[in-house]
């Protein structure tokens, strides 16, 4: 939950927002985000988008794109993170798909989830997660906690880029 603090201060401290479309999650990220006090100045919302029809419907996400890779994959992630930056014009999006189990998806194991972050000026960093033997429910959470923890890395990473660009200016 620090971490949780820790961003909300940061984000706001910038003036930045978050949003987030979520599959395999189904709203996890945005619950945890607004479990923090001040969740409300940085969070402007989600997709769930559970079903692959409302990944197309809702964010966008070409029929090709997932017949071609399927809806567990590195590129479901990245569109579907792009897509969400977009729409909600957020500073960042992040977005989860996966299979929590307990059956094999689109011949990808259980526990096996592909996650991204869309910035603002179109960088997308996608991170691939397998969680062999853990339940579903440890599955969304372990993969939440993770990309807050990435989430938070990526947006110190762009205050400290900011300090020194304003430094650098004469």
């Amino acid at each position: 939950m620090e971490e949780v603090k820790r961003l909300i201060e940061l984000a706001s401290k910038q003036g930045w927002t978050l949003g987030s479309a979520e599959s395999l999650t189904a709203g996890l990220f945005c619950s945890t985000i607004a479990s923090c006090p001040g969740a409300s100045r940085v969070l402007k919302g989600g997709y769930v988008t559970y079903f692959t029809e409302m990944k197309q419907v809702m964010l966008d996400i070409p029929s090709l794109l997932i017949e071609r890779y399927g809806v567990v994959s590195r590129q479901c992630a990245r569109a579907m993170a792009l897509n969400a930056q977009r729409n909600m014009n957020v500073d960042f999006a992040v977005s989860f798909t996966g299979n929590a189990g307990p059956d094999t998806m689109e011949n990808k194991p259980a526990g096996r989830v592909y996650c991204a972050i869309a910035k603002r000026d179109g960088t997308v960093f996608d991170f691939r997660f397998q969680f062999d033997g853990a339940q579903r429910n440890e599955i969304r959470q372990r993969v939440v906690d993770q990309m807050i923890s990435h989430l938070l890395t990526i947006i110190e990473e762009e205050m400290h880029g900011k300090e020194n660009n304003d430094f650098s200016s004469d």
